[in-house]
């Protein structure tokens, strides 16, 4: 039976000005053909698969691809050739634009003429799951209703997109909330480095000795609990709108959430690369956008290992080690029960360290756009924006500022240490009474509070407490308030030069 892969549906928007790729199954011994905008390529099945590549085309349509094999045919409708991304991560990116800051006045006006379609990869555990539900799954045009539950990152990033670019954006969302990045590569990149193989060595402990009979129904014994506890939790709601998350665990239970982690569960390390990440792959993209980290705040030291290895990976798997891929560096945030552990400063420092490192990156900063006390925050619009500003920078030659201060460099003088940045040629900007935030240190690297004094692009910091300066860092807290931007209305990002 002549079958696309699941990614290929009517509304699609292809990748312009790239080799197209297209695939799936067939009977053996068959010749298949795509044609699409006048051009036809050819591919023979083999083991019931085929794969093939058009050749690039410029930004237009609509039009129909037809995929045949002689016998059955296969037709696409009002498929556009655009810009496509994938947008990657956890559930600040998940975040639907139905629940986002100003989310129902766009829908309520929203139409095609925003120039953003969408995909949205089936969140499934197995693939026996990821067969049954990809056969549902479609491209779907901007409409009040289909729009509800598109990423409002990626939304807010692809209507700037594509108003400056005057061209259809393709977003497709392959994301899943509280997954750690480890869920998103496979197994063999988690058990060849001693950096990260801990998660994969930790979950092979979880189930040793256990059949997957056993693991199935515990599984499934989880999934009865953890329902009539979130019916429980949305009855804890209804009563009191603002009940405090402790409050609201004493009278449902244990919060059990994500369940027993085993070859079912969709949050074990690989499970989401193998069933939702390379069901869309090797689907032909301009880049990526990821905005993730949260989920492996518990595991800090490790990540720029961990998400570095992913980056490399998901471009070897496409093909291309140079396909752009854009971060977003966690905002600030904290729970107001929880002390500052500090280990969200360490996955920013992480998260810019892979920008600094890896080829063809681009960053987000969004410090400013943290709520204290809500790891959701609700105005996904600079979010969105800042990535956007990011792509027009990198991949698309367009004299934009993408940037606000980053931190450049340091000299020690005058019984302090002045700071050099990237980005600041205009100097900056104080929101707030005064600028906050820095911190600086002696060789034991134990941090005050500092004073600070701004001569141009410069920052001298300072301290009475500390006579023989060593170090200095900026907004180096799981929340702070933050104070200090360039003229773009980008904050300046936070940084230790003890992390050097």
């Amino acid at each position: 039976m002549l079958k696309a892969a699941q990614i290929f549906s009517n509304n699609m928007v292809l990748q312009r000005d790239k080799n197209i790729a297209v695939w799936g199954r067939g009977e053996d011994g068959k010749t298949v053909s795509v044609t699409l905008n006048g051009v036809t390529k050819t591919a023979a099945v083999k083991e019931g698969k085929w794969s093939l590549e058009l050749p690039p085309m410029s930004a237009g349509g609509e039009y129909q691809m037809v995929v045949t094999d002689g016998t059955e045919t296969i037709t696409f409708c009002r498929v556009v050739i655009g810009e496509v991304w994938l947008c990657g991560g956890q559930s600040n990116m998940e975040l639907e634009l139905q629940n986002a800051k100003d989310g129902k006045e766009i829908l309520s006006t929203l139409d095609e003429s925003c120039g953003v379609r969408f995909y949205y990869t089936p969140k499934v555990g197995t693939e026996e799951e990821a067969e049954k539900q990809g056969a549902n799954t479609c491209w779907n045009t901007a409409s009040t209703e289909s729009a509800k539950a598109w990423s409002a990152v990626g939304f807010h990033f692809a209507r700037k997109l594509s108003r400056e670019l005057g061209v259809t954006i393709g977003l497709i969302g392959c994301n899943w909330g509280g997954t750690s990045a480890s869920s998103w590569v496979d197994k063999e990149t988690l058990e060849n480095d001693k950096t990260i193989s801990s998660y994969i060595e930790e979950y092979n402990e979880k189930i040793k000795g256990k059949t997957l009979e056993q693991q199935i129904q515990e599984y499934r014994d989880y999934e009865k609990y953890h329902e009539e506890w979130c019916r429980k939790e949305q009855e804890c709601y209804k009563q009191e709108p603002g009940m405090s998350w402790t409050k609201v665990c004493e009278i449902c239970g244990e919060n059990k959430w994500p369940g027993p982690l085993n070859e079912i569960n969709p949050f074990r390390p690989a499970g989401m690369y193998h069933n939702m990440l390379m069901r869309v792959c090797p689907y032909t993209l301009k880049g990526f956008l990821y905005y993730q980290g949260e989920s492996d705040d518990h595991k800090p030291d490790s990540y720029y290992r961990l998400f570095t290895s992913l980056i490399s990976l998901w471009r070897e798997k496409w093909g291309d080690d140079t396909l752009p891929f854009i971060m977003v560096q966690l905002p600030m945030f904290k729970y107001a029960a929880d002390p500052d552990y500090k280990h969200w400063c360490k996955i920013r420092s992480a998260q810019m360290k892979a920008f600094r490192t890896v080829k063809n990156t681009g960053i987000a900063v969004i410090s400013d756009c943290g709520e204290f006390d809500n790891i959701h925050p609700l105005d996904k619009q600079p979010v969105g924006e800042r990535l956007c500003l990011q792509a027009e920078k990198l991949c698309y030659g367009m004299d934009v500022k993408a940037f606000g201060p980053l931190y450049k460099s340091y000299i020690v003088k005058d019984g302090g240490i002045e700071l050099s940045f990237d980005y600041a040629e205009n100097g900056f900007v104080i929101k707030g009474e005064k600028p906050m935030g820095f911190e600086i240190s002696g060789e034991d690297g134990n941090f005050v509070t500092a004073d600070i004094k701004i001569d141009g692009s410069k920052i001298f910091v300072s301290s009475p407490e500390i006579a023989e300066p060593r170090y200095v860092r900026y907004n180096w807290f799981n929340y702070a308030e933050v104070t200090i931007y360039n003229e773009t209305g980008i904050p300046l990002a936070p940084f230790s030069t003890f992390d050097e």
